[in-house]
């Protein structure tokens, strides 16, 4: 049996491949961070990313030593599977983080990336009229994907929403159809 100080890794292949798949470099953060939890959450690691490493405690009382040092232990796991997946600019500027700050440092880093990729699927979001012969089916699913890209950038819109401004991009001759 394995001590509780002892590190272990134990990824299941498949969710290992999820990480695998692309490493985060200087255009999928977004990408990349929503993976990473989807493995964290999978592995019950995913507090670490949310929580400061607390202070040690006192000795006493062991409950809480304990919980502390198993938050040191994922927070280890955590950084090092982070570093693990992403290229080697961001290793050499991240290695000395952990899990915690890491992620902290890669959202401000990333921030404003976020920022410019989802104002401007606003604006092509909101810029889409169609024209008398244009292809409806084929413009709900440019919508649609606008959409999809607006709740992966963490600003999703609400359903209702969402219908009234793909009904509105609609052309004139659609109107008896929209009011019914």
């Amino acid at each position: 049996m394995a001590s509780p100080t002892t590190v272990t890794h134990h990824y299941p292949m498949k969710i290992q491949s999820v990480l695998d798949k692309e490493k985060l470099n200087h255009s999928n953060f977004l990408d990349w961070h929503k993976n990473l939890r989807i493995v964290l959450k999978q592995e019950k690691k995913d507090y670490v990313l949310e929580k400061q490493t607390p202070d040690e405690p006192p000795a006493l009382p062991k409950v809480a030593h304990d919980a502390w040092l198993n938050h040191i232990e994922d927070s280890l796991d955590v950084s090092c599977l982070m570093l693990t997946t992403m290229i080697s600019d961001h290793q050499r500027d991240l290695e000395l983080f952990n899990a915690f700050d890491m992620i902290e440092h890669l959202k401000q880093m990333f921030g404003q990336q976020a920022r410019t990729e989802r104002f401007e699927t606003v604006r092509a979001l909101h810029g889409m009229k169609m024209k008398e012969s244009g292809n409806v089916s084929t413009r709900v699913l440019k919508m649609k994907s606008y959409l999809d890209n607006l709740e992966r950038l963490g600003s999703p819109y609400p359903q209702d929403l969402a219908t009234d401004l793909i009904l509105n991009s609609l052309p004139k001759s659609y109107d008896t159809f929209i009011m019914n």
